[in-house]
C-alpha cells in the first residue's frame, strides 16, 4: 500500500513518525529514510533508533531551494542510487517511510516518471509512506492513502522562530 503525506502545512514528517511508532508497537519492522534534512540528527530519528527502527539519512541530497549552487543532475544521480539502495533494503521491512520523497520530484531532483516507476516497482505487500510537499496528481492517483496537510494558521507567519521539539 502506498501512503502519501503532502501539502503546504506542518506535520507530514510528524505523521510519518507517528505511524512508524504505531507500527513498531505492533511488532512491525520499520525503515525510516530521510532526504533533504539538515546535517544534525533530529530528535525523532534518535527516538526511532532507540525503538529498533532502522534510519537511513541521505544528507548529501539537499534542496536546491536552499542550495542553489547544486548540480541538479548530480543530485538526481545520487537520489536514484539512494532509492535503489532503499528498494534493495525494503524487503526486510513491513513499513518503509521515505521522508521528503515528494520534494525530490517537486524540486526536479528526480522526474515524476522516475517517482512513478519507483512507486510501481515497490512490493505491494509492503506499506510505503512518501512525505513532502509537491506530490503530483499522478503520484496521488497511484497512492492508496493520501493526506493533504493544509496550513490554516501558524505562529511562524507572525515572525515567531521555530522551536526545538515543536517545529523541529
Amino acid at each position: 500500500m502506498i501512503h502519501i503525506y503532502t501539502g503546504e502545512g506542518k506535520g507530514k514528517t510528524t505523521a510519518a513518525v507517528g505511524l512508524s511508532l504505531r507500527a513498531r508497537s505492533r511488532g512491525l519492522r520499520v525503515l525510516f529514510v530521510q532526504f533533504m534534512k539538515s546535517d544534525h540528527e533530529g530528535g525523532e530519528t534518535r527516538l526511532l533508533n532507540d525503538l529498533s527502527t532502522m534510519v537511513m539519512r541521505f544528507r548529501e541530497i539537499k534542496s536546491p531551494h536552499f542550495h542553489p549552487d547544486l548540480d541538479i543532475r548530480e543530485m538526481g544521480e545520487l537520489a536514484m542510487k539512494a532509492l535503489l539502495k532503499v528498494k534493495k533494503t525494503a524487503g526486510d521491512f513491513d513499513l518503509v517511510v521515505i521522508d521528503e520523497f515528494n520534494n525530490l520530484v517537486r524540486t526536479g531532483i528526480i522526474s515524476e516518471a522516475d517517482a512513478l516507476n519507483f512507486m510501481d516497482a515497490f512490493p505491494r505487500e509492503k506499506d510505503i509512506v512518501l512525505t513532502g510537499r509537491g506530490a503530483t496528481e499522478a503520484m496521488i492517483e497511484r497512492a492508496d492513502y493520501v493526506t493533504y496537510m493544509k496550513a490554516v494558521k501558524h505562529p511562524l507567519h507572525k515572525g515567531m522562530e521555530a522551536r526545538e521539539g515543536i517545529e523541529y
